[in-house]
């Protein structure tokens, strides 16, 4: 377990000071992770990668010539937010564009998305790549859906290697594309992994026995048996791997292959060699020639006692890649040509942007929209620990804990808005960042988008009369299925969201005012999280093991349900948008 920790929620951010105290040659804080603290030529396309912290190497490890550029840094286990991950690339781009790089985790599909978006926006060539080498979380037939774990490092080097090489953006987007699409991971867990200041583990695994197919924020794995013995593992590994071979490889004898042992924690080095020795036997035996293996921690799960084997099938582009010189704080390879320091950065272009004007009507409307907000606070604090209980039954059991960072900081955040003379749209804008910067994960994404699509509608000037408002819940459905890629019977909010939004509009048409018509759709909502409970997952994390989840409804369709209750009788109370809170329609 984590022994050495201050306060558990200062864990993340005190890791990255001491980090940087100690590469400081090689590594500059920013807000939102690390850059390069060397200098970068001008016209080079910079490869940004990211996700939660409580990996290391990964991410911020990985930064550093001829490897990334920079790294974003969520919470423990939580995808970094939009805005963390904006700021980060802003800063390391160069001019010739921008990649983003990440494991292929909801929460980091949706925030990468939308930072992507914002980026094109803005005029910089932006691109993702979300890898996925994962065997054992998806079919071969959905590539798609597998997720990142230690095949993270073949493809962030390769793209980093061919920026480095002065690839231009297309060719280095095409690069990180080849080496995911000729990666293949596997991984195994014989303990658990427990994050500081938690008195239990986030999954255990039954003493003797073994979890196959772990990932590495805690997810179970999709089946156990008997810890085998070093070499017996070794074969499970290899002849798992060797039955999905990528698009191409007719046959294995031939071929060249990268090849990553990695430790998750608690297995030590001299466990990986026994274990490397009889994986490299077991190549040799198919006729596969190993490039410049690499065995040790390069992606971790706290003190998850596991291991993953990783085979990239290379090319002689791939090779000459996998081979350049790189010089990071946790990878070395080669000797680099070392850069000059970095100079000053400017930071303001990153700075929040000024409250913008708002009528009378809208700074009054904004009082009630913080009453809401308030309102979802208590639910949610109310409700944590049974959050984190229901999305624990097939996931990793963080929603609670999500929600709570989350809502907490849109709220404080929207006090700020308030005292400085925000409308209603403004101010729920303005706690949609705090939501999505504070939460990150899949949860602080989705009420990020939601919150901003109904700042959006809602505007500085008029009233959020039932039509407004059901038109803003309108536009938070559609953005958050964009985005997130989840529909109706994925057992996902969305499940809640939608029947919310079409029977919120279809009130509003009927001219029903907004608490007649927030009631009727409340009780839709209350039904369609009820019904989540029958439905196997079909996206996310529980996809995998959609046999567990069967019985229980949705952790994200719960709290939304949740709160669309607790706000209804604030409107039942005739609280009008249009006046201040301690008016009442009825005097």
């Amino acid at each position: 377990m984590t022994r050495l920790f201050n306060q558990p929620s200062d864990f993340a951010g005190e890791l990255v000071e001491g980090f940087v105290a100690v590469h400081s040659d090689k590594v500059r804080r920013v807000p939102g992770g690390v850059v390069r603290n060397t200098r970068t030529p001008d016209n080079s396309v910079a490869v940004v990668i990211g996700g939660g912290s409580g990996h290391y190497p990964a991410f911020a490890g990985l930064v550093g010539q001829g490897l990334a550029h920079a790294a974003v840094m969520g919470n423990l286990f939580a995808s970094p937010s939009a805005q963390q991950i904006y700021s980060v690339a802003r800063l390391a781009n160069k001019g010739a564009g921008v990649l983003l790089g990440y494991g292929n985790y909801a929460g980091d599909v949706l925030h990468f998305g939308l930072a992507r978006d914002r980026l094109l926006a803005e005029g910089i060539a932006c691109e993702v790549i979300a890898v996925t080498d994962d065997i054992s979380s998806a079919s071969s037939q959905e590539l798609h859906k597998r997720r990142g774990i230690a095949g993270d490092l073949v493809v962030f080097k390769a793209a980093s290697a061919a920026a480095e090489a002065g690839y231009d953006f297309a060719e280095v987007v095409r690069v990180a594309r080849h080496a995911n699409q000729r990666t293949r991971s596997l991984g195994v867990a014989f303990t658990g992994c427990t994050l500081p200041g938690a008195d239990h583990p986030l999954f255990t695994v039954p003493h003797g026995k073994m979890a196959l197919g772990m990932g590495i924020h805690g997810e179970p794995g999709i089946d156990e048996g008997p810890v085998p013995s070093a070499d017996e593992l070794a074969e499970l590994l290899v002849a798992s791997l060797l039955k999905d071979l990528p698009e191409g490889i007719g046959q294995p004898a031939g071929h060249r292959v990268a090849v990553i042992l990695n430790g998750l924690g608690s297995v030590k080095y001299e466990e990986l060699f026994v274990v490397y020795r009889r994986v490299a036997q077991l190549l040799s035996n198919v006729g596969l020639t190993v490039v410049e293996p690499e065995v040790g921690e390069l992606v971790t799960s706290f003190d998850m006692a596991g291991v993953s084997l990783t085979l990239c099938w290379l090319d002689p582009e791939l090779e000459r890649f996998w081979c350049a010189p790189a010089a990071t704080p946790a990878y070395r390879k080669g000797n680099v040509v070392v850069a000059a320091r970095l100079g000053t950065l400017d930071l303001a272009p990153l700075q929040a942007a000024a409250i913008p004007p708002a009528s009378a009507k809208s700074r009054r409307s904004a009082h009630c929209v913080l009453q809401a907000l308030e309102i979802a606070e208590r639910t949610v604090l109310e409700h944590v620990e049974e959050l984190g209980r229901i999305d624990a039954v097939a996931g990793d059991g963080d929603h609670g804990i999500g929600m709570q960072r989350g809502v907490m900081a849109a709220v404080a955040r929207a006090r700020e808005a308030l005292a400085q003379g925000a409308g209603a749209g403004t101010l729920l804008r303005c706690a949609a960042d705090a939501w999505a910067d504070k939460a990150g994960g899949t949860s602080g994404a989705i009420w990020g988008v939601a919150l901003t699509a109904l700042g959006s509608s809602l505007g500085d000037t008029l009233d959020p009369d039932a039509t407004r408002v059901a038109e803003g819940i309108q536009h938070a459905s559609d953005g958050i299925r964009h985005f997130g890629k989840a529909q109706v019977g994925d057992k996902t909010l969305v499940d809640v969201l939608v029947p919310f939004a079409q029977a919120l509009n279809e009130a509003a048409g009927q001219g029903l005012e907004l608490a007649e018509a927030w009631r009727h759709a409340a009780a839709v909502a209350r039904d369609a999280c009820t019904a989540t409970a029958q439905l196997r997952p079909k996206i996310g994390r529980a996809r995998p093991l959609a046999e567990k989840s069967l019985g229980t409804p949705d952790a994200g369709a719960v709290s939304l349900s949740l709160i669309i209750t607790a706000i209804e009788p604030l409107l039942a109370a005739g609280v009008s948008p249009a006046r201040r809170p301690e008016e009442s329609l009825h005097e």
